[in-house]
């Protein structure tokens, strides 16, 4: 049986010019985390300036005009002309669906355009020109992209290009070098996030621990990095995985590292400071050797500018088994960290410190052929997190200061003196070192010592299952932060009432991008303190804000009602952060 000789085309085509373009992702790596609905979705959040600036990295777009147009709806469609899309994955007839929405007053505005298109993962470039898409009044601006698989578990690589309108002209777009890990040159940019490496008594005991093959415990608390964002998958490839994973390769002899990561996105110390004891002991379940921190690019919206963050760190120093506390310094794409207003926390206690932004920033403006390791684009996966290379190199430096550690002598290590911890005066304020987490899991235990009476849920009375969702040490299926809540999901307006008897008090309460979500009034003794609004926002989170900060503990009454004219609206009160 002969075989059908496969022919081109006797005539084809000449090549259709293509118009310039840029690119707002090139080799960027995604991964399908799984979904409610059986499917797996990256998201790749574009509002917030945030495709301005893969405009910048990906794209090397420097002209203002072009960038102020990615702002808006409008000023995109005046500029772009077509979106080129290609995904390449290890089978290449895996089925995904590219989505660029639109959002309109809101994120879940379901008037907003969604540009989508359906294809295969074969590498091919698929061209949707804006011509052909039913645009919607309601939009504002791009929102969010999003590439949808139907199973979880998917990895591939994507580029995106936006082609160009008549009279817009792009730049020359940059490819980048392979980074060489074993080059000199990378040892030392690694080795400029040393800012210091302190007392390393208790570092050293943690060395001593694993070189005995006793398992030991790696914990990890801080906002969206810490979480993993940008890593792909996110549960395998962030800075604390592959930390723990070559902590475990190099140091321990025999023994096994217990893993623990706790990183909210969007959030600051003021939160984690609340959630400590849940989030990194496990209610005393967890006793972790090491401790890093990392807040440095989260805490900007800390509205005690840094007692919050020093609360944390006493509070991880204080524990009985006095274990190695690390405090890690990210960085942003527009080279900025808080490593100057929260560093002078880690001289005070003389705390091991890594700083990102000292190892990487220096050679960012520098071309390859004159020193640059690693350009912006390769480090970043968007303006505010880091790519698998990024979160590399964050493991690397945090690896480093534990192999300047170890190639100390023990009796020089050992030889220096810790200060008692409450003969240290703080250096910023240390108001809620002792404070403690209050919800419904809680109240039954800590009623006694904060001599909490629940006068009333009121029409607070429902549970909030609608929550921020968070992948939790090494598992890929996210778990809700602050589960055990009271929520008002009625028409009904009677006040949630609390009394105790406390210094300090925080409230902890939802944001949400939900217009069926309102404006909560908060009072305390009588007297208005707040309008807790959950739009601010504009996404499903966790918010800490600071109700009364006395220096005396007294009796209290809280009381939470819906603002007038958001009587129908919901509203969640997630807990309290209590101080005795």
């Amino acid at each position: 049986m002969g075989t059908e000789e496969v022919r081109g085309p006797k005539a084809p085509k000449d090549p259709i010019k293509k118009k310039p373009f840029f690119f707002i992702m090139q080799g960027k790596d995604i991964y399908g985390a799984p979904q409610p609905d059986g499917r797996g979705i990256q998201f790749i959040y574009e509002s917030d300036g945030r495709l301005i600036n893969a405009a910048r990295l990906s794209g090397n777009i420097t002209d203002d005009y072009m960038l102020e147009l990615l702002k808006t709806t409008e000023g995109f469609r005046k500029m772009v002309h077509s979106i080129g899309v290609s995904v390449s994955s290890r089978v290449p007839d895996e089925k995904v669906r590219f989505v660029f929405q639109m959002y309109g007053e809101t994120q879940t505005d379901p008037t907003s355009t969604q540009i989508t298109l359906d294809f295969e993962t074969d590498g091919m470039e698929r061209i949707i020109k804006m011509s052909d898409v039913d645009w919607k009044a309601s939009d504002k601006e791009p929102g969010q992209i999003r590439f949808e698989f139907p199973e979880p578990g998917i990895q591939a690589s994507v580029d995106v290009r936006f082609y160009l309108n008549n009279g817009f002209v792009a730049p020359i777009q940059p490819i980048d070098t392979m980074v060489d890990f074993a080059s000199k040159g990378y040892k030392e940019m690694i080795g400029r996030s040393l800012m210091q490496t302190g007392n390393t008594a208790r570092l050293e005991k943690v060395l001593q621990k694993a070189g005995k093959g006793e398992d030991v415990c790696l914990a990890f608390i801080g906002g969206s990095i810490t979480q993993g964002a940008g890593a792909i998958p996110i549960h395998e490839k962030c800075y604390p995985r592959l930390f723990a994973e070559t902590f475990e390769k190099k140091y321990t002899n025999g023994g096994k590292v217990d893993f623990i990561k706790a990183g909210v996105g969007g959030t600051p110390s003021e939160l984690g400071m609340c959630r400590f004891e849940r989030d990194i002991l496990r209610q005393g379940a967890k006793q972790p050797d090491l401790i890093v921190i990392e807040f440095a690019v989260n805490d900007e919206g800390d509205e005690t500018k840094g007692v919050c963050y020093e609360s944390l760190v006493r509070k991880a120093l204080a524990l009985p088994w006095k274990p190695a506390v690390v405090l890690l310094f990210a960085v942003f794409s527009f080279d900025w960290n808080l490593q100057d207003r929260l560093g002078p926390v880690g001289v005070r206690y003389d705390l091991p410190m890594v700083s990102i932004m000292d190892a990487v920033t220096p050679q960012f403006t520098l071309l390859p052929n004159d020193g640059r390791i690693i350009s912006k684009n390769q480090f970043f996966y968007d303006q505010f997190h880091p790519s698998n290379l990024g979160h590399q190199v964050m493991s690397d430096c945090l690896i480093n200061l534990v192999d300047e550690v170890n190639g100390k002598a023990v009796s020089e290590s050992f030889s220096l003196d810790e200060k008692e911890l409450d003969k240290i005066t703080p250096v910023i304020g240390a108001d809620f070192e002792k404070v403690e987490l209050v919800d419904k899991h809680e109240l039954k235990r800590l009623s006694k010592k904060y001599h909490i009476t629940l006068m009333s849920e009121g029409s607070f009375n429902s549970e909030d299952k609608e929550l921020q969702m968070v992948e939790m040490d090494k598992k890929i299926e996210p778990v809700a932060e602050l589960p055990y809540n009271w929520a008002h999901a009625s028409t009904e307006n009677d006040p949630f009432r609390l009394k105790l008897t406390c210094s300090k008090l925080l409230l902890l309460f939802k944001d949400s991008g939900s217009t069926a979500y309102g404006t909560a009034e908060v009072y305390v003794d009588g007297k208005k303190v707040m309008d807790a609004d959950p739009l601010k926002v504009g996404w499903t989170h966790c918010n800490a804000v600071i109700l009364f900060n006395e220096k005396e503990s007294a009796s209290h009454i809280v009381e939470i009602c819906m603002a007038k004219g958001h009587e129908d609206k919901k509203f969640t009160i997630l807990g309290f952060g209590v101080v005795e």
